[in-house]
C-alpha cells in the first residue's frame, strides 16, 4: 500500500530546510567540499578518501565548521578551531570552512540557482492557502541563495547560520534551529510540519517536537531518514501536492 502522504495545507505552518530541498544548492555544496578535503587529504597524507557517503555522514545539515570537525575527527584528525576570520589558506577548522565557503560562493555567482520545480510548486500552492512558511538552513549563504532563487518573498521567517551564529543555537541535529523557526514564525512545532533532506536536519525537528517531519531523499537513504525520525519520505515534494 502506498505511504498515506499528510496534507501540508492543513498545517500552522511549514518550516523548510533550504539546501537539497528548495534548492540544489546541495549538489554545489557537495562539490566545493570534495574539492577542499580533496586538497587536504592529500596534503596531509590521509589515506582514506573523501567520499559522498562522508558528505551525508558528517557534513550534510550541519553549520560549516561544525561539519569540518566532524569529518576530521572521523579520520582521527585534531586541528585548532580557529576564529571565524581565519584566512582559507589557515590549517584551522575556520580556515577549512572558510575555504570551502569561498569555493561554493564563487560558483553560486557565476552560474545562479533555481528552485527545484516540485519545491516551487508546493510553496506556491501552500502561500496561494495561507499558510505561513520559514526556512530553516544551516546555511550563511541562505539569504543569498533564496535572493538568487527568487523565492526569498515566500518565508515569513530564516533562521539560518548566521541567526544560528549570532543567538548561539546549536547546530542541527540539536533541536536548536527549528525550535527557533516555530518561534519566529510563531507556531507551535506540533501543529507545524518540518521539510528536511539531511539526516541530521531530520533528527533535528524530530526532536523539536514537529508533529510532520517530511523528508525529501536526495541520496541519504530511506532508511536513515526513517529512523532519524522522519515522518514520510518523499523524492519530490510534488508529491505534497492536492493533484501530485
Amino acid at each position: 500500500m502506498p505511504e498515506q502522504l499528510p496534507d501540508l495545507h492543513r498545517t500552522a505552518g511549514v518550516l523548510f530546510d533550504l539546501d537539497g530541498v528548495l534548492t540544489p544548492t546541495a549538489e554545489v555544496h557537495m562539490r566545493a567540499w570534495k574539492k577542499v578535503f580533496d586538497e587536504v587529504f592529500a596534503r596531509w597524507g590521509i589515506e582514506a578518501p573523501y567520499t559522498d557517503a562522508d558528505y551525508f555522514a558528517y557534513v550534510d545539515g550541519k553549520k560549516r565548521y561544525d561539519g569540518v570537525a566532524s569529518l576530521l575527527r572521523s579520520r582521527n584528525v585534531e586541528i585548532p578551531w580557529g576564529q571565524v576570520d581565519d584566512p582559507p589558506e589557515a590549517e584551522t577548522i575556520s580556515g577549512i570552512g572558510n575555504r570551502k565557503n569561498a569555493a561554493f560562493a564563487a560558483t553560486l555567482r557565476s552560474e545562479g540557482i533555481a528552485p527545484y520545480p516540485g519545491s516551487l510548486a508546493l510553496i506556491e500552492s501552500l502561500r496561494d492557502a495561507g499558510v505561513p512558511m520559514g526556512v530553516v538552513s544551516s546555511s550563511k549563504n541562505a539569504e543569498e541563495v533564496l535572493a538568487s532563487a527568487g523565492i526569498r518573498d515566500f518565508f515569513r521567517a530564516v533562521v539560518d547560520g548566521v541567526v544560528a551564529e549570532r543567538d548561539e543555537l546549536a547546530s542541527k541535529p540539536s533541536p536548536d534551529m527549528f525550535r527557533e523557526g516555530a518561534r519566529m514564525l510563531g507556531v507551535d512545532p506540533a501543529a507545524a510540519a518540518a521539510v528536511e533532506d539531511a539526516v541530521s536536519g531530520v533528527a533535528s525537528a524530530a526532536s523539536a517536537g514537529y508533529g510532520i517531519v517530511v523528508a525529501v531523499d536526495r541520496g541519504a537513504g530511506p532508511e536513515a531518514l526513517r529512523d532519524a525520525g522522519a515522518t514520510c519520505i518523499v523524492d519530490d515534494l510534488a508529491r505534497l501536492l492536492a493533484d501530485g
